[in-house]
């Protein structure tokens, strides 16, 4: 793996940041940094400060990188949670969010409301929606009432059923 940036400079490595009178040299160009480097800061860091910089990134992979990883804190890839991608990368998210092991009763009712509004929507997160049935974050009356929404399946109550059960 290459070497990770840690420190997210906007000037060129190598080059001084800035001049003698402290500004920022205007002939310096930008480093723009590719989702690549961002995914390979989220694989390679443990640091709680490193990590919030990816988290601002937009691609679907780097945001599932991030929420995968027990060294984010489970609240960081909440903001981009709320921005849509695809309904495929949606869910993923959100699965892995509710399977953070970090993950508080906040993160798992913002899991929790955003599974209930795609339900609504018409789509099927179904792996999401069962992810906080087996957590004890929330009570069994806020998951429960999943089951009753439009488009949730009767293989989605049944396993609700089931993962609530197990929690009692």
């Amino acid at each position: 793996m290459a070497a990770v940036d840690a420190s997210w400079t906007t000037a060129r490595p190598g080059s001084p940041s800035s001049g003698a009178d402290g500004f920022e040299d205007a002939l310096e160009p930008v480093r723009l940094h590719p989702p690549a480097d961002h995914l390979d800061l989220a694989n390679a860091s443990s640091d709680v400060a490193v990590l919030h910089g990816p988290v601002r990134c937009t691609r679907p992979f780097v945001r599932q990188a991030l929420a995968a990883d027990p060294h984010t804190p489970p609240a960081a890839p909440l903001e981009p949670a709320s921005a849509r991608h695809s309904s495929r990368n949606d869910n993923r998210l959100l699965l892995l969010l509710a399977e953070h092991p970090g993950a508080d009763r906040t993160v798992l009712r913002a899991v929790l409301d955003a599974t209930a509004e795609r339900l609504a929507e018409g789509e099927r997160p179904y792996a999401a929606a069962l992810a906080p049935a087996g957590r004890t974050g929330l009570d069994v009356s806020e998951v429960r009432i999943l089951g009753g929404l439009p488009g949730a399946s009767a293989r989605l109550r049944s396993g609700l059923r089931r993962r609530l059960a197990a929690r009692a």
